[in-house]
């Protein structure tokens, strides 16, 4: 099995407020996304990153490959983290929703482990959220 490391990060403005997530897939992908949510929580945004993640590899990799990844997946999220290991119960209603879509997608891989990092480790996955929360809300344009 190959093992493909991800850094994923989701952020908010405000809580809730302006939000994206960002993904970093490493080889043999070597791809960086970042996805405007709209108005969303923190949380929220970190379980739309994995998602985000997920989604990519699995059109990257298509079924076949999908099987044979070991997908281990760092965030700097401890609620998320703990919540998608089964190790902390999932609650709220917006929050129940992302996790079963997250489930569902994990059915596509041969494997995958959450791990938590400090925020420091995340830079490329946060940068990718911050850049397209500048640049969908303004801020550092010559408008903004």
């Amino acid at each position: 099995m190959k093992t493909v490391e991800v850094y994923t990060d989701g952020g908010a403005r405000g809580n809730p407020g302006p939000a994206a997530a960002g993904a970093v897939l490493g080889a043999p992908f070597n791809k960086g996304y970042s996805k405007y949510l709209g108005t969303a929580t923190n949380n929220e945004a970190e379980y739309q990153a994995a998602i985000l993640a997920l989604q990519k590899m699995q059109a990257l990799a298509g079924k076949k490959e999908a099987k044979t990844l070991h997908v281990e997946m760092y965030m700097d999220s401890k609620l998320a983290v703990e919540q998608l290991s089964g190790n902390w119960k999932v609650e709220g209603e917006t929050i129940i929703p992302l996790f079963i879509k997250i489930h569902n997608l994990t059915l596509s891989f041969g494997k995958i482990s959450y791990r938590h990092i400090p925020r420091e480790k995340n830079k490329e996955a946060d940068a990718l959220v911050n850049q397209e929360l500048d640049k969908q809300t303004g801020k550092g344009s010559l408008f903004g």
